[in-house]
């Protein structure tokens, strides 16, 4: 079973920056899928990016196109979500996910993963406006 550790969420003003790591305890090298999803207070998680361990398809929800930059360390086993521009919605605690890819295109499993139960901690990140 994957396992993955989240880092790197603060506590910032509006308009600033952060970046979130996640190490996978696989060899993501072999092709996996990666993603960042996050859940705010009230709300239901929800997909904020998603790419190929590859470095293909990078995808990301319309609120957080052109601010986050979802990018990898296979070297590492290790994935990140660089966060600019920061909103006071973008507060919520953040997940990562990876998997081995499957025969599912990525979009395909960023939905079924929003569904998962298994989740690991998160790490928090909080927008004071």
């Amino acid at each position: 079973q994957v396992h993955v550790v989240e880092s790197g969420g603060d506590s910032v003003q509006a308009g600033g920056s952060l970046k979130l790591s996640c190490v996978v305890s696989e060899d993501i090298g072999v092709g996996y899928y990666l993603g960042w999803f996050r859940q705010a207070p009230g709300h239901e998680r929800e997909a904020v990016a998603a790419i190929y361990s590859s470095g293909n398809s990078p995808s990301y929800a319309d609120p957080v196109k052109g601010r986050f930059i979802i990018s990898g360390d296979n070297a590492k086993n290790t994935f990140y979500l660089q966060m600019y521009s920061l909103q006071a919605e973008d507060t919520g605690i953040y997940y990562c996910a990876a998997d081995p890819v499957g025969v599912e295109d990525l979009m395909t499993w960023v939905l079924a993963k929003r569904g998962s139960t298994d989740w690991g901690q998160g790490t928090q990140v909080i927008v004071s406006s």
